[in-house]
């Protein structure tokens, strides 16, 4: 089967439909059979000289990788530390010394994570993309069916778009 052999055959069903009791001759090099060629190739022309456009998509996005770089913190006014050199430099007892009090405050470390692990860990996140109108939540699709793909996507072809192909 196929488009060709579907034109084919629905010239001898118009030919029956019409009347016609003849059988017809839909051999290689018969006009039928030309016919159908030549009009299975104009439409395989049209349609790869459409554009198709996409009207309707939600589908979830896959992040491969999350880099952060070094960011300044602040440290609340109870996080003390013993580590800090004593003012008259002999260790005698134990001074906290508050570490918010304008020492530059903390650096954090680098996050640098994807999919397959990555120096800081394995990377967990979700969303979602969407064209047409927006689900409000990635819960609000399921495309890893057949079913959901079709309810949730669509393609067109949008007749002004191929005025001139036609």
């Amino acid at each position: 089967m196929g488009l060709k052999q579907d034109l084919i055959d629905a010239k001898v069903k118009a030919a029956k439909d019409a009347g016609i009791t003849k059988p017809l001759d839909t051999s290689n090099g018969t006009f039928i059979e030309r016919e159908a060629e030549y009009t299975k190739e104009a439409i395989v022309n049209f349609l790869t000289s459409c554009e198709f456009r996409i009207t309707k998509l939600n589908a979830p996005v896959v992040l491969e990788n999350f880099k952060i770089p070094p960011q300044e913190a602040d440290i609340k006014n109870t996080v003390t530390s013993t580590d800090v050199p004593y003012p008259s430099g002999i260790a005698t007892l134990p001074i906290r010394n508050p570490l918010n009090g304008g020492i530059n405050g903390v650096i954090t470390k680098d996050i640098d994570v994807d999919k397959l692990g990555g120096n800081t860990g394995f990377l967990q996140s979700t969303g979602y993309t969407f064209i047409g109108g927006d689900p409000d939540s990635q819960f609000g699709f399921d495309v890893d069916g057949e079913d959901g793909q079709r309810e949730f996507t669509t393609v067109k072809l949008i007749r002004e778009d191929i005025g001139d192909l036609l």
